[in-house]
C-alpha cells in the first residue's frame, strides 16, 4: 500500500516545494542548546566564566562521570539578587549589557545570556545563592528556561553553587558519543588549569566526586611563575623565559604582550598554548601555527613547546560575538598582531640558543655511574663561538637530582634496603604533583600568616633552597647540601619545622587524612605525656585534673581544629584522624602524646590569628623529622643496646659478642634511623626545594651554615 507524503504533491506533473514551518520554541531552543553546551567541559568552562565575572575568589568544581552525572560550581562571588532568580535561566537575559552598542567595550566574559538557559534545556540545574547583607540563601531549580517552583530558604555561604545534573539526558545521540566518562574530565582539568594560570588572585580546584585528593589545587599568588609551578610543575619553569612587546605607536593598532614562552631545552610531545585576549580564554589557530612554525627550526623533531600568552587591545579592536561558545576572536589587523608577536618570539629564542642541555646516556658501572649518571654536556651553538674552558674551581655539579656525588654512593655494603623496595621516581612524581592547595582559606588571620611568611623570607636562602644539591648526613640532625661551589650544613629539624608550619597553612582546611588504627582517647595520650615531661612535677591527682581540663579544651575546639587542620576528636575524646601535611609521609606516632599536650598547652584559643599560628606551630614540630628515640646503633653507640649494662663503669672495655647485643632492638633501631634518613633525600628535600620559603632567621640562627667554598679551597691548595 502506497503512503502519500503530504510534503510532496504533484502540480502539472512537477512536484511541489515542501511547505516551511515554524518550529516549537522548544525545539529552536534545545536545538541553540546542543549548540553552546557542546560537550560538558563547555558547561564547566561557562560556569567559570561567570563566577569569575561575579568577582570569585574561590571557584571549586566537582565533577562525576566526566560531568554526564553532576557537574557542581561553586564561588565565594556576589551572589545573585533574589529577584531575579525567576528570570535567571530564560534565554538572553544578562547582567553585562542592556544594548547592543555595549558589545563595543564589553569587559565581562558572559554577555549572550544564552549559557544557563541552554544548560537547563539539556541538564537539571539547581542554584543555591546568597547575597551580601541576607540571612539566608535561596535554592530554586529549573527546567527548559523556566523556573520550577518558588525559590527555597536555605542554608548557604557566600555567593553561588550551580549544580547540572543528567546532562544531555533527552539528547540520546550526543550523550552515546560522550559515554566515556574519561574523555570530558582530562578536557575540565585542562580549561581550569589555564584559568588558574592566567588569574592568580583566584583559587581554582577540581576534583572527581567523592575523590579525597583534588586534580587541580592553585593557590592564589602574586607571581605568573609560581602560577605555572604549582599547575604544570618545576619542570616547565625552569625552561620559561619571559616576553613582553607592546605596539603603542601604531595608529592601526595598540596592543601589549606579555607571558613566558618555553626555551630549546623544553621537550614536550604536545604543545601547550595558553592564550588571553583581554582577560577572555580563547583559541587562535593562526598564531598557534605561526608561534609552531618559528619554534619548529629550534626544537628536535617531535617535540612542542610551552606558551603562556597575555593579550591586551582595545575592547573595540575585538570581536567577542563570532563564536556560539565564545572561543574565538575576530581581531583588528590581525595578521599585523600576529607577525608582531612572531617576530618577537623568534628573537628571544635567537638570543637565548646559544647553548643547549643534552642527557648523556649513564654506563653501566658501579663506581662509573655514581661519577657520570645523568651527566649533561652544554653544546655551543651560535656559530664561531669557541666554547670556554669552565676552571676547574668552579665546577659544580648543575642538577640536583644527580646522585653522584652523595656521600651513601661510597659506602658499599651500606645502603638501605628501603632504596630497593621503592621507586624514587614514582615518589618524587607524587611530591611534585601536589602544589600548595588552598581551598577554605577565605580569612583574613590566615591570609596576614601567608603574607609573613612571604614577607620574611629570605632570598638569599631561597635561591640556595631551590637549587641546591643533597649530599648526605653529616650527623643525627645536620646535612650537607651543595649550592653552587658552596657547601652547606643543614639543620635538618629546624628546616623541616618551618617546612611543615607553612605547608599546615598553606592547605589550610584542605587537607586529606591519616586515619588511626584505633581511637586513640585524649585523656590516655595526656598522662602518658605528662609521666614523662620531667617539667611537670605534680602528683598523680593533679596530673589527672591537668589532662581532664586539656581533654576539655580539645573537645571544646574539636569542631574547628577538625574543619581546619583535619585533626578529628568524637565526642567521647577520641584522636580518629591526623592530617596529610606532606605527601608520602606519616609523622613519628611515638610523639604522639606530646603532640596532644602541646595542643593543649600551647594554643592561644581566644585570638582567630595566634590560634592558627600556634596550631600550625605545634602540628609543624610534630610533623619535624626529629631525630628518633632509640640511639643510632652505629660506632661506639651499640653499647647502649647490650642486655646487661647497669652498671658497667665508665670507660671500661667490653668485648663485644653476639649474645650480650639485644639484635631485635638494634634491628628497629637500625630501621628507624634508615627511615629517617631516606625520608629526609627522597621526601624532605624535594618538597623543601619546591615548598619551602626560609625566614630571615635561618640566616642566623645556625640552621644553613656555610662550610667551605671550592674556590677558596682551591686558592689554599694552591699555597701549598
Amino acid at each position: 500500500m502506497d503512503i502519500e507524503d503530504p510534503s510532496l504533491r504533484l502540480v502539472g506533473g512537477a512536484a511541489e516545494p515542501p511547505r516551511i514551518r515554524r518550529l516549537e520554541e522548544s525545539v529552536v531552543n534545545r536545538i541553540a542548546a546542543g549548540e553552546v553546551i557542546q560537550r560538558p567541559s563547555s558547561a564547566v568552562k561557562e560556569l567559570i566564566e561567570n563566577s569569575l565575572d561575579a568577582g570569585a575568589s574561590t571557584v571549586s568544581v566537582t565533577v562525576k562521570d566526566g560531568g554526564l552525572k553532576l557537574i557542581q560550581v561553586s564561588d565565594d562571588g556576589h551572589g545573585i539578587r533574589f529577584e531575579d532568580l525567576p528570570i535567571l535561566c530564560e534565554r538572553h537575559t544578562t547582567s553585562k549589557l542592556s544594548a547592543y552598542e555595549d558589545l563595543q567595550t564589553i569587559k565581562s566574559m558572559g554577555f549572550r545570556g544564552e549559557a544557563l538557559a541552554s544548560m537547563t534545556y539539556v541538564g537539571h540545574v539547581t542554584v543555591t545563592t546568597i547575597t551580601e547583607g541576607q540571612l539566608h540563601g535561596y535554592r530554586a531549580s529549573y527546567k527548559d528556561g523556566v523556573m520550577e517552583n518558588e525559590p527555597k530558604p536555605c542554608a548557604a555561604v557566600k555567593g553561588t553553587q550551580i549544580m547540572v545534573e543528567n546532562l544531555f539526558y533527552n539528547m540520546v545521540a550526543r550523550r552515546k558519543t560522550l559515554q566515556n566518562s574519561n574523555d570530558d574530565y582530562p578536557k575540565i582539568v585542562d580549561f581550569i588549569s589555564r584559568f588558574a594560570v592566567h588569574h592568580i588572585n583566584v583559587n581554582f580546584s577540581c576534583r572527581k566526586h567523592g575523590a579525597n585528593r583534588a586534580d587541580v589545587h592553585s593557590a592564589s599568588t602574586t607571581s605568573r611563575l609560581d602560577a605555572i609551578r604549582n599547575v604544570y610543575g618545576a619542570s616547565v619553569v625552569r625552561d620559561l623565559m619571559e616576553i613582553e612587546v607592546s605596539d603603542e605607536d601604531g595608529a592601526d593598532a595598540v596592543f601589549k604582550m606579555n607571558g613566558y614562552i618555553s626555551n630549546a631545552n623544553y621537550v614536550a610531545k604536545k604543545i601547550t598554548m595558553i592564550l588571553f585576549i583581554n582577560d577572555r580564554l580563547v583559541d587562535c589557530t593562526t598564531l598557534k601555527r605561526a608561534i609552531e612554525f618559528v619554534y619548529s627550526a629550534t626544537l628536535p623533531q617531535a617535540s612542542k613547546p610551552f606558551i603562556y600568552m597575555s593579550i591586551d587591545l582595545p575592547s573595540e579592536h575585538v570581536d567577542v560575538n563570532i563564536h556560539p561558545t565564545k572561543k574565538e576572536v575576530s581581531l583588528l589587523n590581525q595578521e599585523r598582531i600576529i607577525e608582531i608577536i612572531k617576530n618577537i618570539i623568534e628573537e628571544k629564542l635567537r638570543s637565548s640558543n646559544t647553548t643547549r642541555i643534552f642527557q648523556t646516556q649513564a654506563v653501566n658501572s658501579a663506581l662509573t655511574q655514581a661519577n657520570t649518571q645523568k651527566e649533561k654536556a652544554e653544546v655551543k651553538m651560535a656559530s664561531g663561538i669557541k666554547s670556554q674552558k669552565i676552571p676547574v674551581s668552579q665546577m659544580v655539579r648543575t642538577d640536583p637530582r644527580n646522585p653522584s656525588g652523595r656521600l651513601h654512593t661510597y659506602w658499599h655494603g651500606q645502603s638501605s634496603n628501603l632504596e630497593k623496595k621503592s621507586d624514587l621516581v614514582s615518589v618524587r612524581n607524587v611530591v611534585r604533583s601536589r602544589r600548595n592547595p588552598k581551598d577554605a582559606g577565605d580569612l583574613s588571620s590566615r591570609h596576614e600568616l601567608l603574607v609573613e611568611i612571604e614577607s620574611h623570607c629570605h632570598p638569599g636562602l631561597l635561591e640556595v633552597v631551590k637549587n641546591c644539591s643533597y649530599v648526605g648526613m653529616a650527623d643525627e640532625v645536620f646535612a650537607l647540601v651543595q649550592h653552587s661551589t658552596r657547601l652547606y650544613l643543614v639543620n635538618v629539624v629546624n628546616v623541616s619545622k618551618e617546612l611543615m608550619y607553612q605547608q599546615v597553612l598553606c592547605r589550610f582546611g584542605n587537607f586529606n587524612a591519616i586515619q588511626l588504627s584505633e581511637p586513640a582517647p585524649l585523656r590516655e595520650l595526656l598522662l602518658m605525656a605528662l609521666k614523662d615531661d620531667e617539667m611537670v612535677e605534680e602528683n598523680d591527682a593533679e596530673k589527672l585534673e591537668i589532662a581532664e581540663v586539656n581533654s576539655e579544651i580539645l573537645k571544646e575546639n574539636a569542631e574547628m581544629i577538625n574543619e581546619y587542620f583535619s585533626i578529628h576528636i568524637d565526642e567521647d575524646g577520641n584522636l580518629i584522624r591526623l592530617p596529610v601535611v606532606l605527601d608520602q609521609y606519616t609523622p613519628d606516632m611515638d610523639c604522639l602524646p606530646e603532640f596532644v599536650l602541646s595542643l593543649g598547652n600551647d594554643v592561644i584559643w581566644d585570638d582567630e590569628k595566634e590560634c592558627f599560628r600556634t596550631t600550625a606551630a605545634a602540628i609543624g614540630n610534630f610533623y619535624a623529622l626529629h631525630p628518633p628515640i632509640l640511639p643510632n646503633p652505629s660506632g661506639s653507640s651499640i653499647q647502649l643496646y647490650r642486655k646487661n649494662n647497669d652498671g658497667m663503669p665508665s670507660g671500661e672495655h667490653v668485648d663485644d659478642t653476639e649474645d650480650d647485643i639485644d639484635h631485635e632492638l638494634v634491628v628497629e633501631a637500625e630501621t628507624a634511623w634508615s627511615q629517617r634518613e631516606w625520608t629526609i633525600q627522597h621526601v624532605l628535600f624535594p618538597s623543601m626545594r619546591l615548598f619551602l620559603k626560609p625566614p630571615k632567621s635561618m640566616a642566623t640562627d645556625g640552621t644553613f651554615v656555610q662550610v667551605a667554598s671550592l674556590e677558596k679551597l682551591y686558592k689554599i691548595f694552591e699555597r701549598c
